[in-house]
């Protein structure tokens, strides 16, 4: 087993890496000065214009794999980007962890990467013309409605919103909430999960098509903070949709595929979580490992205290581990496609979020009372990666998936049905 990197994956994670430390890091401090004035819910100029730059390097839309594993339904649309593995990704991604807000200078950001995955696999040529293209040139942004209020969302079978087909077009009717980047005023479109026909078979039920953010009848109720933080300009939205209607060539696939989709859109989205990850953990370490050294307390540089040894390598250890085990399941994906990596998958999505969480939280501790203030970024990194132990399904639907491939070894459904017929004699 070779771990040693190609030239070619050298190559765009350093480039990713290189304009990140000369053009993103020495900007943090215009992000978050340009954020704090006036309206939350704005285009930041810092964005646009490093944006620009990117773009013009060729550092563009590096998340799209050069076979996504689907024929496009219509392959005459080219999609532009350089068409990386999602281990070439990878490990681009876990360089734009480490600042914030990198992703979208590269227009590498959720939700707009999956999105445009779904847009490139299913969407028809009107709809790429219309959607697609400004979402890949960075113009627009964009939302995936999914989860709701009112139901377990986990189970995407519970959800409740409508589609029902009038003549020539959809009307929607429900409740969505963390929709995430709808906050944000160059969100045009919207990818909705909804039922079509609720006398499906269970699997079948669902349909996802694409809503206008402008349509008659859709309503921001609130936007919905993370342990206090908005996240402006992209936030994360409560929204109403009541007699909504759109056009009937806004189905995306047919009635009935919205789980089909969903697949297909949600393998590589977690996996990118993850790969930018994997990069928040690295700026944490980095940051706690330089606190404990200019530091000193009862007489000795923090770091000499065998507590923070013990932390820092624990640390190191876990990130190397989960870094591997990402590397390992988009190299499956890359050469077996995304269900033969379907455990990888699920494993990477639970251990990197808890992986992360650990290393912020023993970061915030070392910086003591400036580790929950907003002066080093930790206490908003830990709210972010908090979120991705719920965001692409929970750990626990993880976790089962894993332990039913793990049980499927063994018998899987037999053996559970055998062991219940033993024990009711």
């Amino acid at each position: 087993m070779d771990f040693t990197l190609t030239d070619r994956q050298t190559h765009w994670r350093d480039r990713v890496r290189a304009f990140i430390d000369t053009h993103v890091r020495p900007r943090d401090g215009d992000y978050h000065a340009q954020q704090a004035e006036g309206d939350r819910w704005k285009v930041l100029p810092v964005i646009e214009e490093e944006k620009t730059r990117a773009k013009a390097a060729g550092l563009w839309n590096l998340f799209m794999p050069p076979s996504s594993g689907h024929a496009p339904v219509d392959d005459s649309f080219a999609f532009d980007g350089p068409a990386l593995t999602n281990l070439e990704y990878a490990l681009c991604a876990e360089e734009m962890g480490r600042i914030g807000w990198a992703s979208e200078v590269f227009n590498c950001s959720a939700p707009d990467t999956g999105n445009m995955e779904v847009l490139n696999r299913y969407g028809t040529r009107a709809q790429k013309d219309r959607w697609l293209q400004p979402l890949m040139d960075g113009e627009i942004r964009s939302a995936f409605l999914m989860t709701e209020p009112g139901v377990a969302s986990s189970d995407a079978t519970n959800i409740e919103t409508r589609i029902a087909r009038d003549g020539d077009h959809y009307v929607l009717n429900g409740r969505k909430w963390w929709s995430s980047g709808a906050g944000d005023p160059r969100c045009k479109i919207a990818i909705v999960m909804g039922k079509t026909d609720v006398e499906a078979q269970r699997h079948a039920q669902q349909s996802m098509v694409l809503m206008p953010l402008d349509a008659p009848g859709v309503t921001i109720l609130r936007h919905l903070p993370v342990f206090g933080y908005d996240d402006a300009p992209h936030g994360h939205m409560e929204i109403a949709l009541k007699d909504v209607r759109i056009p009937v060539d806004a189905m995306l696939l047919g009635e009935g595929r919205g789980f089909e989709i969903a697949q297909g859109r949600l393998g590589p989205g977690r996996i990118h979580h993850c790969m930018r990850t994997i990069g928040v953990a690295e700026e944490a370490i980095d940051k706690m490992a330089r606190r404990l050294l200019s530091r000193v307390a009862f007489g000795k540089a923090i770091a000499e205290h065998s507590i923070w040894e013990q932390r820092v390598a624990a640390a190191r250890i876990d990130i190397e581990m989960c870094r591997l085990l990402c590397l390992k399941a988009a190299d499956m994906m890359d050469k077996a496609g995304n269900k033969a990596a379907q455990a990888e998958i699920a494993m990477i999505k639970v251990a990197a979020p808890q992986m992360a969480l650990r290393i912020l939280d023993d970061a915030i501790q070392a910086h003591g009372g400036a580790g929950v203030s907003e002066d080093f970024g930790l206490a908003r990194a830990y709210a972010g990666i908090r979120t991705l132990r719920l965001a692409d399904g929970p750990d626990e639907v993880h976790n089962r998936a894993i332990a039913r491939l793990e049980f499927g070894k063994h018998g899987g459904r037999e053996a559970i049905a055998a062991a219940k017929a033993g024990a009711a004699r």
